[in-house]
């Protein structure tokens, strides 16, 4: 695993804070139906996997919440990208906060 995407999409509805979380919801159910490892936070959700299927999963997602109703969407993405090595697994970053969960 050479890549790590934290994605917090931000879609453009109506004041309508149900509809906006309809529209998340459905983007945070794609991102889970990948079968790749994620952690949805409050803020963003962050997935990690291969550099290219992580670059496809940032479209897909804007793909998503258009098809969910969204007239527009925006997104604030960070990505971690080493090509010759792994990167530190979800886990790895945030276990030690969730042990006792």
């Amino acid at each position: 695993m050479n890549a790590h995407l934290a994605i917090q999409i931000l879609p453009k509805m109506k004041d309508d804070d149900k509809e906006i979380c309809r529209v998340v919801d459905e983007v945070i159910a794609y991102i889970q139906s990948t079968g790749l490892h994620t952690f949805v936070g409050p803020c963003e959700t962050a997935v990690e996997g291969d550099f290219d299927t992580i670059m496809e999963i940032a479209k897909q997602c804007h793909l998503v919440a258009i098809k969910a109703g969204a007239p527009a969407v925006s997104s604030y993405i960070k990505i971690t990208y080493r090509p010759n090595g792994e990167v530190l697994t979800i886990d790895e970053k945030t276990g030690k906060y969730h042990e006792h969960e």
